[in-house]
């Protein structure tokens, strides 16, 4: 599959007819309705027959019992980005992971690197960057880390892949 990203892993069967419980790893988890398709880890596509959201709990269509459904344990699943940017609604200042990955990081007009990964510890997500070479040169660390904050982050241009950040330099020379 190609564009594919990660949104939810498949946890132990609940019941007689074949529900799954489902570990959300998702912002949106509006994406789990009725007829809604998913990939596997496995490449088995599967179709949601009904998703109940207060207990995360799954039943796929074709998997009726429990032991149908045992297969689906520890399954990974996973979306498109066209699937994604179709289903998920966006508020205010808010980007998909997959538009901010390989951003590149301009902090007063100095090119500090390139996003290349997004972690989430608490309530905050950080942006990993890798320095570039030119600052590595310099003594600097090879990747450190901004918390995606409106003390650090001033605007995102996902068109063009550039985040413009204020006071990201200090954190780099801190790290």
């Amino acid at each position: 599959m190609q564009d594919k990203i990660y949104i939810a892993k498949i946890g132990k069967t609940v019941g007689l007819h074949g529900e799954l419980k489902l570990h959300l790893d998702t912002d949106f988890p509006e994406q789990f309705k009725k007829d809604a398709t998913f990939t596997l880890s496995n490449n088995t596509t599967v179709t949601i027959e009904s998703y109940n959201k207060k207990r995360d709990v799954v039943k796929f269509k074709d998997f009726d019992n429990c032991d149908i459904s045992r297969k689906l344990i520890n399954k990974e699943v996973f979306t498109t980005t066209e699937d994604s940017k179709a289903i998920c609604n966006l508020s205010n200042k808010q980007f998909f992971w997959f538009d901010i990955i390989d951003s590149i990081i301009i902090d007063a007009d100095t090119t500090l690197g390139r996003v290349k990964d997004i972690h989430r510890y608490g309530d905050t997500d950080y942006l990993e960057v890798a320095t570039t070479n030119e600052l590595i040169q310099k003594n600097l660390p090879k990747t450190f880390m901004i918390p995606y904050v409106d003390n650090y982050i001033l605007s995102v241009d996902t068109a063009t892949k550039t985040i413009q950040t204020s006071k990201a330099i200090e954190i780099l020379e801190n790290s």
